[in-house]
């Protein structure tokens, strides 16, 4: 066995040493139920936060989505901080009965900020006390009519943060948005579901996310602005002690990206957030793993990583003994083909085996065509191999907040309608 096999047997050892808790995690996922909350009295009052950057096109569904949820509307405020907006958003919000503030900043760019004007200016406006929860949406996304009953079970069940079921409504229209769509199903259901089962923290994953006003006091409003202020927040809950509850039942929808060059932005973006918060949350997350509750640290960690540095060292070890393999060792192009072929053959089937059963545990929430649901569990794989570009990308480009472009523009019946019936893009 020579010295290239030696390495990435190697780093399979590792990523199994590091991730074989989240294998144990599927399986638990195949056999318990997600965690159900008792009724509550519909009497709290909620925020619900959009930040919206050139969104016309989509916004007035998500907040006819709002006004139409089960829960008595005179206890909902949908608010808009309208940021950077170079087109009618604002115009359009008002428009669905939405509270709407502008923002105009070219240096301080990003999701964080916008939230942090947001919630001063109602803070201002209403005052602190005027809501009980404030749930974090996006601008593309829909909520099932019961989103914020589910909420508010939970919510009432004493658990101030809270992240809901993210699901995607555009999954059959390319591998790319099936590929983040069966990912974002991986992170609830064999994720987020079983650690609110076990009793260990979530991860919030960018929408879709309850706070309660507790915690945003506590925190003296919105402070994270990391270009991942969503895995930011996660960081910061953990090491103030605070567990993250997934609410099964709470479901909405969102748009992801279908091009090639938009989903390579996306992911240089969480490339770079990743390494920002590395930087910043490495030693008090190693730390807070020996103290108690630490399990929840360690699993934080995890997310943010040795996936990462494991990944980068899998790239650096094949270049090296490609180089190696023709310069020193003369060996020929078809054993290095076999070597590094090997290797990434076991990486596609574990990562085929990820997406198939998160697909058929998922199979009736999936919106797409039975043949498109199938086809996905088989590029999964490959776009979780585009993250490797984007990784190495991430140390020598420096990317800029810019939004995803939105064109779905279809109501909750429309996306739900899909369940038997072939995908069309309007």
């Amino acid at each position: 066995m020579g010295w290239l096999q030696i390495s990435n047997l190697v780093i399979c050892i590792l990523f199994l040493t590091f991730y074989s808790y989240q294998i144990v995690y599927i399986f638990i996922s195949l056999f318990r139920r997600p965690k159900t909350f008792p009724d509550a009295p519909k009497d709290k009052r909620y925020a619900v936060l959009i930040s919206a950057r050139n969104e016309r096109g989509v916004i007035g569904f998500l907040l006819d989505s709002i006004a139409g949820q089960d829960y008595p509307s005179e206890l909902v405020q949908a608010f808009v901080i309208a940021d950077n907006c170079t087109d009618d958003t604002a115009e359009v919000a008002r428009a669905h009965g939405a509270t709407v503030y502008e923002r105009s900043d070219p240096v301080r760019v990003g999701k964080g900020y916008a939230l942090t004007r947001l919630i001063g200016c109602i803070w201002e406006d209403f005052g602190k006390d005027a809501f009980d929860g404030y749930l974090v949406v996006d601008a593309d996304n829909l909520l099932t009519p019961n989103y914020l009953t589910e909420m508010n079970k939970a919510l009432s069940a004493g658990y101030p943060v809270l992240t809901g079921y993210r699901n995607i409504k555009n999954y059959g229209d390319s591998w790319l948005a099936s590929g983040t769509g069966l990912w974002f199903l991986h992170e609830n259901r064999q994720l987020n579901n079983v650690r609110t089962l076990l009793g260990t923290s979530c991860a919030v994953s960018g929408t879709g996310f309850m706070v309660s006003r507790e915690v945003l006091l506590e925190n003296e409003g919105w402070k994270q602005h990391l270009l991942l202020e969503d895995v930011e927040f996660t960081a910061d809950s953990i090491l103030a002690g605070r567990k993250i509850t997934y609410v099964h039942a709470a479901v909405l929808y969102d748009e992801q990206p279908v091009r090639f060059g938009q989903s390579f932005r996306q992911k240089l973006r969480w490339a770079k957030g990743y390494l920002q918060i590395l930087h910043k949350y490495f030693g008090r997350l190693f730390r807070a793993i020996f103290r108690k509750g630490g399990f929840s640290a360690y699993d934080m960690l995890m997310n943010i990583t040795p996936a990462y540095l494991l990944t980068l060292a899998t790239v650096l070890v094949n270049v090296a003994g490609i180089v190696s393999a023709i310069f020193v060792e003369q060996m020929e192009a078809l054993d290095i083909l076999r070597i590094i072929g090997t290797f990434l053959f076991g990486l596609y089937w574990f990562a085929f085996l990820v997406g198939l059963t998160t697909g058929l545990c998922e199979w009736k929430r999936i919106r797409a065509s039975a043949g498109k649901k199938i086809w996905s569990f088989f590029t999964f794989p490959v776009y979780m191999l585009t993250f490797v570009p984007a990784a190495l990308a991430a140390f020598f480009i420096r990317p800029q907040w810019k939004p995803i472009e939105h064109t779905r523009a279809q109501g909750l019946d429309a996306v739900e309608s899909k369940k038997k019936t072939p995908d069309k893009k309007n």
